[in-house]
């Protein structure tokens, strides 16, 4: 069987272009929203519109502020390989592949998938210092590290 080899900063750039791009497209709806929000006639029968159209607006803003934590926190995120599980390194178990870097969850690439988890997710601490070789099981879950990056 041929091992696949993955080049972390291809990796990294996607997760980066994944976040850009749903910040951009939250841009966009917000934009709409309160596109629509200010067309809407003022008299009392529109009241309750204009008050749920705000309260949409107000939880998308809470996303974008998510969303930048996210774009900010990829900006701590080491580019250099490693040999111990530690933040920036990809993880190559033999059930998964983890990239310790956001909480973004699932994502492909190159029709690989990939899990894009916070260093302070209960799968990244224990894997943390680890090395390849190196067994842990986790909700009855055993898994092997076949590979650091």
């Amino acid at each position: 069987m041929e091992k696949t080899v993955f080049e972390k900063n291809n990796i990294r750039n996607y997760v980066k272009a994944v976040i850009a791009g749903k910040i951009e497209k939250l841009k966009n709806f917000m934009e709409f929203t309160l596109e629509a929000s200010r067309e809407i006639k003022k008299t009392p029968k529109y009241d309750s519109m204009r008050e749920e159209m705000q309260e949409e607006i107000y939880q998308m803003q809470r996303q974008m502020g998510a969303l930048n934590d996210l774009k900010r926190n990829m900006g701590k995120v080491l580019n250099n390989p490693t040999g111990r599980v530690q933040l920036g390194s990809l993880v190559i178990t033999n059930k998964a592949r983890f990239y310790i870097s956001v909480s973004l969850g699932e994502f492909f690439f190159e029709g690989d998938r990939f899990y894009a988890i916070s260093p302070e997710s209960p799968m990244a601490r224990k894997m943390m210092g680890m090395q390849p070789g190196d067994e842990f099981t986790l909700n009855k879950i055993y898994q092997k590290i076949v590979e650091v990056l």
